[in-house]
């Protein structure tokens, strides 16, 4: 896969790089198209013609796929996109974060804070020691900062659970009486081998 990003310039700027593309250039100053990126990796100067225009690097809230054809029907992906160059006017100030608030669609306008979990604040000392104690255990060990607070919150919270968890014990039961309604009412059960007739 080709590695891609989006280059995203003011109104003037995409005119003349159009005209550059469609090669309907009439001097050979205008053919001159250049990025170059300074040491810290995030700023640069975008240059074309004899104009020169600032640009920062920014990561996209999300990653974007991009696709070609060759029949105008079948689509072949070429790359996941997850930069974005932004090149800006002369006098307007630079963007100080890392990540560009937005998507590249109207739809995706602060997609960070609108459509994705917020991060879950964690100490990374506590991270670090908890990855320490599962290597511990993993290796057959034992926890070596076991907490008789956590142990006691966990005894607590564990009979909590218990006790929420007990059910009332199903009552037992009961046959309601119905009377005997059989055929052989009054009569007690025998069978015929008792009536049987001794004579013989």
């Amino acid at each position: 896969m080709d590695e891609q990003f989006v280059l995203r310039v003011p109104p003037s700027v995409a005119e003349r790089i159009n005209l550059l593309l469609s090669e309907n250039v009439s001097s050979s100053e205008e053919k001159s198209l250049d990025l170059e990126i300074s040491e810290d990796g995030r700023t640069g100067t975008f240059v074309i013609g004899n104009e020169r225009f600032p640009a920062s690097l920014l990561d996209l809230p999300c990653v974007v796929e991009s696709y070609k054809t060759y029949d105008d029907s079948a689509l072949v992906k070429t790359a996941d996109i997850g930069q974005m160059i932004l090149v800006r006017e002369s006098g307007e100030a630079s963007p100080d974060v890392v990540e560009y608030r937005h998507g590249l669609t109207p739809p995706m306008r602060d997609a960070r804070k609108r459509r994705f979990r917020r991060e879950p604040d964690l100490n990374p000392e506590l991270v670090q020691r908890v990855e320490k104690d599962l290597v511990n255990i993993m290796s057959g060990g034992t926890v070596e900062n076991f907490d008789a607070d956590v142990n006691s919150q966990g005894e607590a919270g564990d009979e909590n659970a218990r006790n929420t968890n007990k059910k009332a014990p199903p009552a037992a039961a009961t046959k309601p009486e119905v009377p005997d309604t059989g055929g052989n009412a009054g009569e007690a059960d025998g069978s015929e081998s008792d009536d049987s007739d001794d004579s013989l």
